[in-house]
């Protein structure tokens, strides 16, 4: 190895090309290959996104109809069957609560959750979750287990 066989690493240098705005001499002087005029000939220039030259975009064209409430609380539901599956398999105890919901993949880590009242609970489970619709609390406490809402 000698220094006229060394290159750089492949990657390390990227060349550039002509500066632009370095006199007429350069090749890329005067306008800088931006045009005469116009909004892209001007610095500080960005374009909107959806931006169509002029024409009325298509997110202004089109109608909106609807309501989203921004203050809306989601909860995940979990049904009283899925719990009864899970009890019969013995994959927990006498007790529910929502770190073991995220062990078993019923919810994710900052879900609320909400217990609904499809299927029947036959095991006396105690239960903690955010929210209990009305018919999966008397299910769970008709089969001797307790509700805990968070």
């Amino acid at each position: 190895m000698s220094l006229d066989n060394i290159s750089p690493s492949k990657g390390s240098n990227r060349v550039a090309g002509k500066r632009l705005g370095r006199g007429q001499s350069s090749g890329k002087g005067g306008t800088s290959s931006r045009g005469h005029k116009g909004a892209k000939s001007r610095s500080g220039y960005s374009k909107k996104i959806g931006f169509e030259g002029g024409q009325m975009p298509l997110q202004r064209r089109i109608p909106k109809y609807g309501f989203k409430n921004i203050n809306r609380i989601e909860y995940q539901p979990i049904n009283l069957d899925k719990i009864q599956n899970l009890a019969e398999k013995k994959l927990f105890k006498k007790e529910l609560n929502i770190d073991q919901m995220v062990k078993l993949h019923l919810i994710h880590k900052n879900d609320l959750v909400k217990i609904l009242g499809r299927g029947k609970l036959t095991i006396p489970i105690k239960i903690t979750a955010h929210k209990f619709s009305t018919s999966a609390k008397s299910a769970i406490e008709a089969a001797g287990g307790e509700a805990i809402t968070l």
